[in-house]
């Protein structure tokens, strides 16, 4: 579903990738590991067409993004892509259904439609009576939740998460990666998280190690 082929990237004088090479199946939840500066995020951020790399190429169920311009990739993220960040990035003007329903009115989406589906996913979330809260009435858990549901709302084919559980202690994270599963299964969801936590990255189906800008294992 995913190919990186021979992905390089530095800022100024400073290699964060070397020719990286991986390849991603459908449904598969791969953990990225590895050290402060490694370049775990910067992997990440290419992968889900945030950033370009400086050469090599992303094909992305059978679409070479690498040729996208930027209104082409705005529209490729929008459709097939999901974010989950380590913070939450909600609006906090909006209530948690707002929220979850805006990268589908920004798709055009039927208001009414997508407002059905919100309140679904944010069911099957747990958050049903949350949906009406705005984010400072919410727990960190929950907010999480949000933004996950959030990431869900246009059926992305793949789900990246950039520290997910970097603010949660360790029963919220532990429930978050129980969810990440729950999902994988209910809606074949692709998940691609990079994470410290060496506990939860041994859950994935694959663990794909970063060193000094370099894959050095697939396990």
């Amino acid at each position: 579903m995913i190919i990186a082929n021979n992905i390089s990237k530095s800022f100024g004088n400073l290699k964060i990738l070397k020719n990286i090479n991986v390849e991603i199946k459908k449904g598969e939840m791969v953990s990225i590991v590895g050290s402060s500066g490694a370049g775990k995020t910067t992997l990440l951020q290419i992968l889900g067409t945030l950033s370009k790399p400086d050469s090599g190429e992303i094909i992305i169920n059978d679409s070479k993004i690498t040729n996208f311009n930027d209104k082409q990739l705005s529209k490729f993220r929008n459709q097939n892509i999901g974010f989950v960040f380590q913070f939450h990035n909600l609006l906090p003007e909006f209530s948690a259904l707002e929220n979850v329903c805006i990268p589908a009115f920004i798709a055009n989406k039927n208001k009414k439609e997508t407002e059905e589906k919100a309140k679904e996913i944010l069911s099957f979330l747990n958050l049903h009576n949350r949906s009406k809260h705005k984010p400072n009435e919410l727990s960190g858990g929950e907010k999480q939740r949000v933004a996950i549901a959030r990431a869900l709302i246009n059926e992305p084919d793949v789900i990246f998460a950039d520290e997910p559980t970097g603010n949660l202690d360790t029963k919220n994270s532990d429930e978050l990666y129980d969810l990440f599963f729950s999902l994988k299964e209910k809606y074949k969801q692709t998940f691609v998280v990079v994470t410290h936590n060496l506990k939860l990255a041994d859950r994935s189906d694959r663990k794909l190690i970063i060193e000094d800008g370099q894959l050095i294992s697939k396990k």
